[in-house]
């Protein structure tokens, strides 16, 4: 990846933290469904970003949201383990040929039902972990899992418009 790849990417990530904070921070659909449309920045980032600076991005996007949201450690714990899966599930969901090392995996890219099979197992899991250090001892897992669900959900849907609506078209989706 190159210096300027690097700096779209980290601008990128920075404006969807932004826009989380400014416009997103409060929405939320029947107190069930939250939306987390910065995760989009560290979903998308190519696949030969290795671990360890995925996890110091993650890190500090989760810790830059945390401070504006006034939770203590919530966004950087589930975002850095966001980053940690990414991975893990990369090399589990792998083609047969493997990836392109400057392939990014977005809904361009690889298509509607790639992107899904993706995302939405990351994004559950990142609420799993975001809702259980929520809640933790005050609601049931029951409760802890329906917020992860409809969140994962809503998530997931904002991440596809958002693709359509604002990113070039490569391939066209497949």
């Amino acid at each position: 990846m190159n210096i300027r790849n690097l700096i779209t990417y980290l601008l990128l990530i920075l404006f969807l933290g932004v826009v989380q904070v400014l416009f997103l921070k409060n929405l939320a659909l029947f107190g069930i469904a939250f939306v987390f449309i910065y995760l989009l920045g560290i979903l998308i980032l190519p696949v030969s970003v290795k671990t360890v600076p995925l996890l110091l991005i993650a890190f500090a996007l989760g810790f830059f949201l945390d401070v504006f949201y006034e939770t203590i450690g919530m966004h950087t714990s589930a975002a850095t383990f966001l980053a940690f899966a990414r991975s893990i599930w990369l090399r589990a969901i792998s083609p047969t040929g493997g990836y392109v090392d400057t392939e990014e995996p977005s809904l361009n890219e690889m298509g509607l039902v790639w992107f899904l099979s993706y995302s939405f197992p990351l994004v559950f899991a990142y609420s799993m972990v975001f809702f259980v250090a929520d809640q933790w001892g005050t609601s049931g897992f029951l409760g802890v899992l329906n917020k992860s669900f409809f969140s994962s959900i809503f998530t997931c849907l904002l991440a596809i418009l958002v693709q359509l609506l604002f990113f070039k078209r490569r391939r066209g989706i497949r």
